[in-house]
Parts: structure tokens; sequence; C-alpha cells
């Protein structure tokens, strides 16, 4: 069964190049310069606001790239949130990612399936527990804040909840804009509504 709320055509299409106004071009040309890449993905839906797409390229390009639980772990967290969100496009480029980091193929399957997973090492576990009691509950418990500064640090806990709260903000202007897969691609299980 489709879920009509998800259905339909793409929304907030990609502004072509030869259309960007001033301020679409001066954010186009700092995320290039930034990223080493033209517009893509989640950007392409927040360029229709050049202002939250410039200051969610600089916070994302930290958090995937530079965090203080590292890039293993952050992959694995932004699988959690795409899981989550039911979001195909991050998890079409965030799967792979988080295997070619090391975290293990069986691991990603009973994400992508929403189960927890076994097998996963401690900072995974430790990773999992905050982020899901995160998503899920909205808040997290002192014995799960109190394991995750115990093996992050303060500056982990605050990236752990910034890579939730960033992920699931590419999340929610994908799904609104639906976003396409690229030809071919997978999309995640969908749970009953």
């Amino acid at each position: 069964m489709s879920n009509p709320i998800s259905a339909g055509p793409e929304r907030l299409k990609p502004v072509p190049p030869e259309r960007y106004d001033a301020a679409q071009r001066e954010a186009a040309s700092a995320f290039e310069a930034l990223r080493g890449v033209p517009v893509f993905g989640p950007f392409e839906p927040l360029l229709h606001s050049p202002e939250v797409m410039t200051n969610a390229s600089r916070m994302g390009e930290y958090l995937r790239y530079r965090s203080a639980i590292g890039t293993r772990l952050s992959e694995f967290v932004i699988l959690l949130v795409a899981r989550d969100w039911s979001q195909d496009f991050e998890w079409h480029v965030h799967a792979p990612l988080a295997l070619r980091e090391g975290v293990a193929p069986a691991v990603v399957d009973a994400i992508a399936d929403g189960r927890r997973p076994d097998g996963m090492t401690d900072d995974e576990e430790a990773c999992w527990a905050f982020t899901t009691e995160l998503l899920r509950t909205r808040r997290v418990s002192d014995a799960t804040y109190g394991r995750a500064l115990a093996r992050f640090g303060e500056k982990g806990v605050v990236d752990l909840a910034a890579l939730a709260g960033y992920y699931s903000l590419l999340a929610a202007a994908m799904n609104t804009a639906r976003t396409a897969l690229p030809e071919g691609a997978a999309r995640l299980p969908r749970f009953p509504d």
C-alpha cells in the first residue's frame, strides 16, 4: 500500500544554474568552493532558500567529515536518522559510505530493516542508544547521556545530537521535496502506517 503523503511527483525541483538569482548564485558558488562539487541532493531543495542552504552546508561539512565521534560513527548515526525518516536518498548516499568506513554489513542491514543490530561495537551501541532515544522520545535519559558522555565527552555528545538534528533537517527537506533517487536505486522498506 502506498502512502498518499509521500506519493507523487517531485516538488521543490532543482533550480537550473542559468535561472539562479543573485543570492542563489552566491550560495551555489560558496557551496562548490567548500565542497568541491556543484549543489546536489538535499541541497537542491534547500537552494530555494539560499541562506538556509549555505548555513546547512557549512554545518554538514563539519559534522560529516570532522565530528568529535569520527567518520565511521557519524555515518552510522546518519543511517539511523535516514531509517527513522525513511529517507531514501540519504540512505542511498550514506549506506555505502558507512560500509566503506567499517560499519558491518549485518549492522547496516538491520538498520535498514528497522531492527536493533546485533554485533555492534561498544561505540556503535552508545551511538545507537543515544540517537534512537533522541529520535523516538525527543529526549535522552540520564543513563544514555552518561554512557555517551563517558565514551565521547561533552563535545562528542553535542556532535551526536547535532548529527541527529542536522540529518533530520536534510531528511525533512528531501521528504518535503520528494527528492528523486538516481535511476535504479532501491528504496528503503516502508513500515506500516
